[in-house]
């Protein structure tokens, strides 16, 4: 008889069952479910005429260009028409993308209005707003004959006269300040009718079949997951709706936070019962979400803002996490060193997607995760409010304002939010540096992994292989894979972006895909968050907040992040490189 070991030797075979028994690898393959139907929904519907369009605009803008030292109102007109072509206006996509709507804005006297809004309200609603839109056209109008009286003025001098040039620029600007406004009014005037409770319902039932195809290779029981999932999506639901009252939008109070309070309400009162833990997978559903980030996270968006860009990032940021880290370590002595590294993480590169990640890399527990998680949130809803005051009272240039406040606000949301405040340029700004950050996630991953396996679980090496390959084993053993999906996502797409070209990936990847993708993201995190408060018992984190240790990490470390990102900012944008400074001002 064979020796069976021999054989297999004769005959190896590797397994490859762990790419289906593993919530990471899923997280990935849903991921790429999810990127791959966008490709083919937007790429496969492109506005009419497109590239006719794209072209004709580009040709009237360049020779504008030639012709006057400003951009005229043919240039403005033909980039309007340019900016106007969006791949989610296709027939298709809008009938697909009505079931991802979250809850309307509500006031108080009005809450069901954030579901359902009738056919005879939303006339109503048109109709009170139709005067208002109408005036605006007016004005629009009216300010575009003084802008081209002022350009031809400057036109019959030969663009010579500097105070003709001016004077036409301010007419032009004061134009597209009307045309901004026209287009608010014209957005009341059109209220369209909505039923969000029934879409809400339709999106339930798809993602509860979507996530339950990875619970069944990973080996759960599908039926507790579908009868559990829908309590989780009903609060997240509710925390879209909390988050969209008007005190809530206007204090910077977002969903993730009333996703986490409602958790905890539930969990740390009635509690939350055993049935429904079935569908409480926090990580499964945010590493989900973050495979989707990867996509946005794209080469050409760093090249638009160069050098100075990637020095506040990529300079900072690790000497911020090491810092913090060291300090919690040696100065504050914090007894669990993956909670530490979790809240540093989660601080220093990009709020909770770093902290997702540094938490599976080192291991922490769940607690750790939370409560890292629910102190940045805490800081990150002041921060993005009270930044924008700061950098106005300072008078700061914008651009140097935009990347202060994306080097150091965590949340991506948040820093639009907060550069929104300041204007177009500072909200560009801002984000573009949050994503320059945010590529920092996968090799973050990866060495807090190899310090872990290698340097911390000191235990666990005693009885490693100590070897080069037994050493890269263990850090591929802790090493998030996950971040594999998030890393592939990014590149696969900045490799399309590049191959289409700039207008026409503007159009179908910026305003199609990216809008697509960034709507089931949001509804895949707050199913995260709401899953965080409902796992989670207030007894259970008391005693990591020992001596109030883990907030003054975060505030201290904070404070260095903030600091240190202004002093880099300041140096780079104002000194090194003003010429990029004033490029992106224009």
């Amino acid at each position: 008889m064979a020796n069976p070991s021999l054989q297999q030797k004769a005959n190896p075979q590797k397994d490859y069952s762990f790419l289906l028994k593993h919530e990471d690898y899923w997280a990935i393959w849903l991921g790429a479910i999810i990127l791959i139907f966008g490709m083919f929904l937007f790429f496969g519907n492109p506005p009419a005429d497109m590239n006719q369009i794209i072209a004709d605009s580009n040709a009237t803008m360049q020779a504008e260009a030639e012709r006057a030292p400003f951009k005229t109102v043919a240039w403005h007109d033909a980039n309007a028409a340019k900016t106007n072509l969006k791949g989610s206006s296709a027939p298709a996509v809008k009938a697909i993308t009505k079931y991802f709507a979250t809850p309307a804005s509500w006031s108080t006297d009005n809450p069901m209005k954030s579901f359902y809004l009738s056919k005879a309200d939303a006339e109503a609603k048109s109709a009170a707003s139709a005067q208002a839109y109408e005036e605006a056209k007016a004005a629009t109008a009216a300010a575009k004959e003084a802008a081209l009286a002022a350009e031809e003025a400057a036109a019959a001098a030969e663009f010579k006269d500097a105070a003709l040039n001016e004077e036409a620029e301010a007419k032009i600007a004061a134009w597209q300040d009307a045309k901004d406004a026209e287009a608010k009014a014209k957005t009341a005037a059109e209220t369209k009718p909505y039923n969000h409770i029934l879409t809400m319902i339709v999106l339930m039932i798809v993602l509860g079949l979507f996530f339950s195809i990875g619970r069944y290779f990973i080996g759960d029981s599908v039926k507790k997951f579908l009868t559990a999932f829908p309590v989780v999506f009903i609060v997240a639901a509710l925390s879209f709706f909390l988050g969209n009252h008007q005190f809530s939008k206007a204090w910077g109070i977002e969903y993730v936070l009333w996703a986490i309070l409602i958790g905890f309400l539930i969990s740390n009162t009635v509690g939350t019962p055993k049935w429904i833990m079935a569908a409480v997978q926090t990580e499964y559903y945010i590493k989900t979400g973050l495979v989707l980030l990867g996509a946005t996270i794209l080469v050409n968006k760093i090249l638009l803002i160069g050098i100075p860009g990637i020095f506040v990032t990529w300079v900072v940021t690790p000497i911020v996490l090491i810092g913090t880290f060291w300090f919690g370590q040696k100065i504050l002595k914090i007894e669990s060193p993956t909670l530490n590294i979790t809240i540093s993480a989660d601080m220093s590169v990009s709020g909770v997607s770093a902290a997702i990640a540094a938490a599976a890399a080192s291991r922490a527990k769940k607690e750790e995760l939370t409560l890292a998680v629910g102190i940045s949130i805490t800081f990150t809803a002041i921060m993005m409010v009270v930044m924008p005051l700061v950098i106005k009272a300072m008078g700061l240039n914008p651009v140097l304002g935009g990347a202060w406040i994306g080097g150091t606000v965590d949340s991506t949301g948040a820093v639009v939010a907060s550069g929104e405040i300041l204007g177009p340029v500072a909200r560009d700004v801002a984000a573009t540096i949050k994503m320059i950050q945010n590529i920092l996630i996968g090799l973050m991953a990866f060495c807090i992994a190899a310090y872990w396996a290698l340097k911390v679980d000191v235990d666990r090496a005693k009885d490693t292989d100590l070897s080069f390959k037994g050493a890269l084993r263990e850090i591929w053993n802790r090493f998030p894979k996950f971040v594999i999906g998030f890393l592939g996502a990014s590149v696969v797409f900045s490799i399309i972006y590049g191959a289409m070209g700039a207008d026409s990936s503007k159009v179908l990847i910026d305003n199609g895909i990216t809008s697509f993708i960034s709507s089931l993201q949001k509804w895949f995190f707050a199913l995260a968050f709401a899953s965080i408060g409902l796992s989670t018992n207030f007894r259970e984190l008391t005693k990591y907040f020992k001596g109030g240790k883990p907030v003054i990490l975060y505030v201290c470390g904070q404070s260095f992040n903030i600091l240190l990102t202004f002093t880099m900012a300041y140096i780079m944008f104002m000194k090194i490189f003003p010429h990029i400074t004033e490029a992106l001002l224009k």
